[in-house]
């Protein structure tokens, strides 16, 4: 237990002393085909370490412990691996030494203070190819584990279960492939997951959001599942699956992350249907951005829970109905990005305006008086067709009970719409219903009979002057009047603070940050198709609330 609790201290001391930086180039496709058969071949003879792998293992030389051998055994074997170090880096692998090897750092070991033991490998930028062989099984004290920005081929070996130790596994920005490696799992102590820019494929496993995992980077691979309904079982702080292909709808479970997640981006994917209305409960989340997908119907009004959101960014869609002040006016917002939807009202609070540190952006849509919006006939094709969210599959309490049946009732006289909290959904132009006014007591009709009768309600509210949604310049009344917000992800830039577990990598061609500039010239965009250009987007190397991690590959042959 008394290790354990010094597990965290460790990996903070090698993130500090872990840096690296070089330029990578690229590998040809007939290179990554004879590396990955390299790989292939030699899971075949051994696809894990058997237990008596060690000891069929004779040196000239000793060891000062028995895990500085094993380490041994496994750097030799990883750079024999190796198809090009054009950098060098692993020149100084050599000899028993191991804690003298670039880019390797030792420790004492936490069974045994009095033992050193290699707790951290970085490789990070090396610009080095080959695979990775399943004596990296070794290592079983190792905590840190980061190859990003290299060519690295093939994929994880299952000899990767027995890093029981691992706390940080970093292999993005290289070339492995297959499904998603479901080996990562099966390692008790993984807490930051980083498999970006690779290329994995397939599904999504539901365990992998019931893991301990405090953040995950799958973006810019090609996953093509739905999002497991078990999403809401993660713990992460920070998850990103942008650019990818994932389909079906956002779990309604997202609603009880609550307690833990900061940033969420959905990106880029092919995510349809309705918001859940349970994303009105995270109220801890600064950055979400579901931009480029297919999703449809209306903001529910429970989005004004979002009390600590800084950006918004729901661009590209085919949201419509009405941006409502309630969202306008969240208290930290400083970045709302909803054009390209077809939206066709916002409330005052919306526009962008010089007194406020905000920014909005809702070109692209059908708001009536507003520059650079959709024709008529675009917006009439899904204007005209409102769609139900309170019915829908998606979004519309898929995740929820069942509500309970309730007995046939006589059919009462017309009532007023139903309030806020009967539909979450709905956008009605009379959104609140006033309690009832009674008539005034008078006596009773001795003296005069009355003039009219019945005598005229005290205060009866006026007929809604347009059909939903409510007109452009008389928004209904903000229900709150919170404070102003962020600036608009694509993947946010401008609020990572620094690492606390993963070292930063040298960044050297961050890409440019893409957080709100309207697309090149869309004013009129084609009738029949969605406005949304699918392409894939960069995401910033600093996406993490807590960590940074490699920026996306910058050299051709990516």
């Amino acid at each position: 237990m008394t290790a354990m609790k010094t597990l965290p201290a460790l990996f903070l001391i090698l993130s500090l002393l872990l840096s690296s930086s070089s330029f990578a180039h690229a590998l040809s496709d007939s290179e990554v085909s004879f590396i990955a058969r390299r790989q292939l071949m030699h899971l075949q003879e051994s696809d894990d370490l058997t237990d008596d792998y060690e000891s069929k293992m004779k040196f000239n030389f000793t060891f000062e412990n028995s895990g500085l051998r094993r380490a041994y055994i496994a750097f030799q074997a990883l750079k024999s691996a190796m198809y090009s170090d054009p950098f060098n880096t692993t020149k100084s692998w050599q000899g028993p030494k191991v804690c003298d090897y670039e880019g390797v750092f030792c420790a004492p070991s936490l069974k045994d203070p009095n033992l050193t033991v290699v707790a951290g490998i970085d490789l990070n930028h090396a610009d080095i190819a080959g695979y990775l062989p399943v004596e990296i099984g070794l290592l079983t004290d190792l905590a840190l584990f980061h190859i990003n920005t290299n060519r690295f081929c093939g994929i994880l070996p299952k000899s990767f279960s027995r890093l029981t130790l691992l706390y940080e596994l970093d292999v993005s920005n290289n070339r492995f492939v297959g499904p998603f490696p479901k080996v990562v799992i099966s390692i008790p102590s993984l807490k930051f997951l980083d498999l970006r820019y690779n290329n994995f494929e397939g599904e999504l496993p539901s365990e992998l959001f019931e893991k301990e995992l405090d953040a995950l980077f799958l973006n810019n691979n090609r996953f093509v599942s739905n999002i497991p309904e078990t999403l809401g079982s993660s713990p992460a702080s920070v998850i990103v699956v942008a650019n990818n292909k994932l389909s079906g709808c956002i779990p309604n479970s997202i609603g009880k992350m609550h307690n833990t997640l900061n940033e969420i981006v959905l990106q880029n994917n092919h995510l349809m249907g309705c918001l859940p209305m349970e994303i009105g409960n995270l109220g801890n989340v600064t950055v979400l951005d579901i931009a480029s997908n297919n999703f449809n119907g209306v903001l529910a009004k429970t989005f004004k829970g979002l009390g600590k959101i800084e950006e918004l960014d729901v661009a590209y869609n085919m949201l419509a109905g009405y941006v409502s002040d309630d969202v306008c006016r969240l208290p930290s917002l400083k970045n709302f990005r909803f054009s390209f939807n077809y939206f066709n009202g916002e409330a005052e609070s919306c526009l962008p305006s010089k007194g406020r540190d905000i920014d909005f952006d809702d070109v692209g849509n059908c708001i009536p008086d507003r520059p650079e919006q959709k024709t008529a006939k675009q917006c009439q094709q899904v204007v005209s067709r409102p769609v139900e969210c309170s019915k829908s599959k998606c979004g519309g309490g898929g995740g929820q009970s069942p509500p309970k049946p309730q007995p046939p009732k006589p059919k009462p006289p017309p009532t007023p719409k139903p309030t806020d909290d009967d539909d979450p959904y709905d956008q009605s132009p009379v959104t609140r219903k006033r309690p009832p006014v009674p008539p005034p007591h008078s006596p009773p009709p001795v003296v005069k009979p009355p003039v009219h009768s019945p005598p005229p309600p005290v205060k009866s509210p006026p007929p809604p002057v347009h059909s939903p949604p409510p007109p452009v310049h008389s928004p209904p009344p903000p229900v709150h009047s919170p404070p102003p917000p962020v600036h608009s992800p694509p993947p946010p830039v401008h609020h990572p603070p620094p690492p606390i577990h993963s070292p930063p990598p040298v960044v050297h061609h961050p890409p440019p940050p893409v957080h709100h500039p309207p697309p090149p010239v869309v004013h009129h965009p084609p009738p029949k198709s969605p406005p949304a250009p699918k392409k894939e987007v960069p995401l910033p190397a600093n996406i993490g609330f807590q960590y940074k991690s490699p920026p996306p590959p910058m050299f051709p042959g990516y």
